[in-house]
């Protein structure tokens, strides 16, 4: 409650990022609420460019970006696993999908596409490469919490339990963590967008062409310069996410009953 009233009456962050810090908040509880404190929070009236313009608070809110998206997408589907009785492999393989679909095409290209002009299909095409690194490191995470504490802790596979929340709950903090560090390489190399303001970037996401915002947005690194990344780098990176969600995979495997 805390989260959401300061988010969405005091904070002017773009209105997609105030969903996500409430649903991630949900999800966290306390430890949502930190971080949102310490990254996210205006310290005071107008100083939210300079306060969250860091390497470190840019990453945060590219993190919180992509998992509100993607956990709620888990989340949905793991209650639909629960409900029909799927095995965990066929749970895990619903879950990632489910995840990716929800993260890329709402909140993502969706929330994003009038920064990139209004077009949803630019959107969605602009924006896959990243969220399908972050949603890597957030699934090879969460999958190997969730089968090992499932597949040794009675009631915990059961969406009306408890025990099912609480797991959940860990899950998204282990997928939070693992996300982070591909996030700080997204943003430092200009692939992905951190944390922005509507006072910079408008009320959706678009460019607000103004000599004001583009002041500010000059002096917090809110702008998006053009990425000096290569493909042999994008290659490299990809390359080890996948490394990560199958090590993720294989320790479910070894530990739980992923089969």
């Amino acid at each position: 409650m805390y989260v959401a009233f300061d988010a969405f009456t005091k904070n002017p962050e773009i209105t997609v990022m105030k969903w996500g810090w409430v649903l991630v908040t949900l999800y966290l509880g306390p430890v949502g609420a930190a971080i949102y404190v310490l990254s996210c929070k205006e310290p005071g009236p107008g100083a939210h460019e300079r306060f969250v313009a860091p390497l470190w608070k840019q990453a945060v809110g590219s993190t919180i970006h992509c998992v509100a998206g993607d956990a709620t997408g888990i989340m949905i589907a793991a209650v639909i696993a629960s409900v029909i009785g799927l095995p965990p492999w066929g749970d895990s393989l619903i879950e990632y999908v489910v995840g990716f679909g929800f993260g890329l095409l709402v909140f993502q290209a969706l929330f994003m596409r009038d920064m990139l002009g209004g077009n949803y299909l630019r959107a969605v095409r602009s924006t896959v490469f990243a969220e399908w690194l972050s949603m890597n490191c957030v699934m090879g995470a969460m999958v190997a919490v969730l089968v090992i504490i499932r597949s040794h802790v009675p009631g915990t596979d059961d969406a009306a339990g408890v025990r099912f929340w609480a797991t959940f709950s860990l899950a998204v903090l282990a997928g939070l963590a693992f996300a982070y560090p591909v996030n700080v390489w997204l943003v430092a190399n200009h692939l992905k967008h951190g944390m922005g303001t509507v006072r910079v970037l408008g009320e959706g996401g678009e460019a607000v062409h103004t000599a004001t915002a583009a002041t500010t947005s000059a002096g917090t690194g809110m702008a998006m310069p053009q990425t000096e990344v290569t493909r042999e780098q994008k290659a490299a990176m990809a390359t080890l996410t996948v490394v990560f969600l199958a090590s993720g995979v294989l320790l479910a495997a070894i530990f739980g009953r992923l089969g």
